[in-house]
Order: structure tokens, then C-alpha cells, then sequence
């Protein structure tokens, strides 16, 4: 039914390509495209040997609107697929609307020189995206992106209003590194050593890094201690559910991997600025990132799970109801079909999921959209057979 191109070939990438192998009825040609060709061809390698399904591939800066703009035009895709860094967002963007593009990405703009997470440079771009007649999907992954769709599906089948919303992100899983991140070191460290958010009574308020924190219970999984960070969805999902009192994100963490993050800290290689050393201008992070472990190659030796999930409450027929829809992934089974670990299978396939949404008309509209602005009930079908089924719990314990 149409060209789909993929831009960037890590681990979300690759299952991305993936997901969209085993669709090829929809998704008819398929390009993936990054900074380094070499890795483009060995994913490609992998799919026409699993599915038999050609993928071609292609390098592009996706830091140079010229150049994306030269490469969207000779291979023409209907939607382009966004999972290379948050920092490219806005070029990507500009480089879909100069080549007639649709747009989808897992992730809000961030700049490179600033920590900071807000949706405003991409919802800027909404008159543009309007007046092209093209869609934007900002924020397909799995947080933000399936928790969003999981609190659209909430409002439309469990209740009048949603009051208190608390997204939980649950890594239960072993990857047998002394430390690793389970995504982009770059992007997962300036994640978390940054305050806190949350909103109540239609402010935000902010705390200190990881200052709140208690033990939740995950299903099948256990009690956890979950930290209070700030997340993106959170600002589009108090915007358009005006009735919710209270948002909040909460993430797992074990003890040892906040150890070393102290010392990271500490010895200040979670720095972001430029430090010269032997005449060389270096971001410590970045150089940080490049000593620790891939999160591409950390699949193979991965046990364990992942559960992420909504826990709402509110009011459905004048009474209040309690209400966790969640995920629960298996890091042995995601690598197993794809390679990949279950942080990176998570945001891949609903990643999948949307474009196939937008690909066969379920989610249309010209402008720039999160994901919960669409009907859940499509994509909530699409992504449980993809590998992702969700669970209810009505009425139980939040613990929040």
C-alpha cells in the first residue's frame, strides 16, 4: 500500500524493520537509512533471510535537512519512520514538509545543548504540516506512545472522567553488565539526572533528580522501588484530558545502577558542555556513551521482563473506579525474534503499529497529532498481535 522509510538502524531500528517485514502486504517498499550504511546492510541482511522481504538501504546525515531532502525525493515514501536521536527531530520534520512526507518518531525535540523536554518546537510545526496536507505522529514508542493510546482506550471504555494518572515503567530485567543503559546512553542518562516534574491542580511542580521514590508491585514481577521522573507524555496528556488532577511517571531502578550513576555524576562525566582535553574539544557524556555497552548488543544475555503501564483513576457512572492497563515483555522471547532487547522491542513495535495505522487509514488527518488524538481501538488490536498484548486490572489497588 505504500514506501516506508526507517531512519535509524539501532535497536529500535531494527525491530522497527522488523515489524514492518512481517507487514509487507502494507508496507510494500522498505528503505532504512542512518549515518552508517554498514549497519543498514546487515539489518537488511537479516530480514531478506528471516522473511524474505528486500530492504533497501541508504546513509544520511539526518543533521542536514539538504541532505534528507535529497533522499526522500528519489526514493518517495508516504510516511518516514524518525528513530534516530531526539535531537534530529526538528530537521526531519522540516526535510518531510520540503519533500511532500508524512512523519512519525518515538520521541519528543530535544536540543543537543540543553536537557530539556517539551513538545512546543514540534507542536509549532502544526500550521505547516496543515497547510502541506501532511500528518505528523509525534511520539509513537511505548512511553510516550502505547501508554498514550492506553489512556485514550481508558477515557473511551472505562470512563466519564480520569482524574489521576500515574504511568509506571517496570525493568525487571538482567543484562549481566556491571552497568548499561537499556537505550541511547547519550539520551537515557541526561533523562534521568534531570528534576522531576509532575502535574497536580493544573500546575507542574518540580523536584529534585529521583527525590521521590516508593516500592510498587508489578504483575508477575513483584515490589520494585520507582522513582519519580519527568516524561513528555505527560505534558500532551494533561492537555488534552483537561479533567485529569494529577499526572505522574514512575521508573524502576535497582541500586547498583544508581551507584554508578552517583559516580558519573560525581566525577562529572554526565557533563554535556564541552571540556578541552589534549587539544580536543569533548562532551563527556558523549565520550561516556562511547565506552559503555551497546544497548544493541545487550539482547543476546538478557533475561528477565518489562512491565509498563497506566493506572487511572476516576469516575465512571457517578462512581469512582480504579483502572491498570500494562504490558508485560519478555526480553528472552523479543531478542529472539528479533535480535533485539525488550526496552528496544517496546518502542519498536508500536512504533510499527502507528505507521501501519497511517499506512491503511485508521489514523488520518492533516497537521501534527500525539497519539492519543486518534481512535485507540485500531491500533490496541494491531499491536497485541504484533507482540505487545496488554492486561486490565478494574478496580484493584493502584498503591498510588
Amino acid at each position: 500500500m505504500g514506501k516506508v522509510l526507517i531512519i535509524g538502524a539501532g535497536g529500535v531500528g531494527t525491530v522497527v524493520v522488523h515489524k514492518v517485514a512481517q507487514n509487507a502486504d502494507v508496507f510494500t517498499e522498505i528503505m532504512l537509512a542512518s549515518r552508517t550504511k554498514s549497519k543498514c546492510d546487515a539489518v537488511a541482511a537479516d530480514i531478506k533471510k528471516r522473511y524474505g522481504v528486500e530492504v533497501k538501504t541508504a546513509q544520511v546525515d539526518a543533521d542536514n535537512v539538504s541532505d534528507l531532502v535529497t533522499l526522500f525525493k528519489k526514493f518517495q515514501p508516504k510516511l518516514v519512520i524518525n528513530v534516530a536521536l531526539p535531537y534530529q527531530d526538528l530537521t526531519i520534520m522540516d526535510a518531510c514538509l520540503e519533500a511532500g512526507c508524512n512523519y512519525l518518531d518515538t520521541a519528543n525535540y530535544e536540543p543537543k545543548d540543553e536537557a530539556h523536554f517539551e513538545y512546543s518546537w514540534q507542536w509549532a510545526y502544526q500550521d505547516r504540516f496543515k497547510k502541506a496536507g501532511l500528518t505528523a505522529i509525534l511520539g509513537c514508542g511505548f512511553d510516550p506512545g502505547q501508554t498514550g493510546v492506553y489512556t485514550a482506550y481508558a477515557a473511551k471504555h472505562h470512563f466519564d472522567e480520569m482524574h489521576y494518572l500515574d504511568i509506571v515503567d517496570c525493568n525487571a530485567g538482567d543484562h549481566h553488565h556491571a552497568f548499561a543503559t537499556n537505550f541511547n546512553p547519550e539520551i537515557n542518562i541526561r533523562e534521568i539526572t534531570q528534576n522531576g516534574r509532575y502535574y497536580e491542580n493544573g500546575k507542574w511542580v518540580t523536584t529534585g533528580p529521583l527525590e521521590h521514590h516508593k516500592a510498587l508491585n508489578y504483575p508477575e514481577i513483584g515490589p520494585k522501588e520507582s522513582y519519580l521522573l519527568y516524561h513528555e507524555e505527560l505534558e500532551s496528556l494533561v492537555k488534552n484530558y483537561p479533567s485529569i488532577k494529577r499526572a505522574r511517571f514512575w521508573m524502576t531502578f535497582g541500586q547498583e545502577y544508581l551507584t554508578h550513576l552517583r559516580v558519573i555524576q560525581n566525577i562529572g562525566m554526565a557533563r554535556i558542555d564541552e571540556v578541552e582535553y589534549n587539544g580536543v574539544k569533548i562532551v563527556p557524556l558523549q565520550f561516556l556513551k562511547a565506552v559503555l555497552p551497546n544497548p544493541q548488543d545487550l539482547g543476546e544475555n538478557y533475561s528477565g521482563w518489562t512491565s509498563i503501564g497506566c493506572r487511572i483513576r476516576g469516575i465512571k457512572d457517578g462512581k469512582e473506579k480504579t483502572y491498570y492497563i500494562y504490558n508485560n515483555c519478555s526480553h528472552e522471547a523479543a531478542y529472539k525474534e528479533t535480535g533485539m532487547q525488550g526496552v528496544s522491542y517496546t518502542t519498536g513495535v508500536p512504533a510499527m503499529t502507528g505507521a501501519y495505522m497511517f499506512m491503511t487509514g485508521k489514523w488520518s488527518g492533516a497537521g501534527v497529532f500525539n497519539v492519543e488524538e486518534f481512535d485507540p481501538d485500531p491500533f490496541m488490536e494491531k499491536v497485541a498481535e504484533s507482540g505487545l498484548p496488554w492486561h486490565e486490572i478494574v478496580d484493584g489497588d493502584l498503591e498510588l
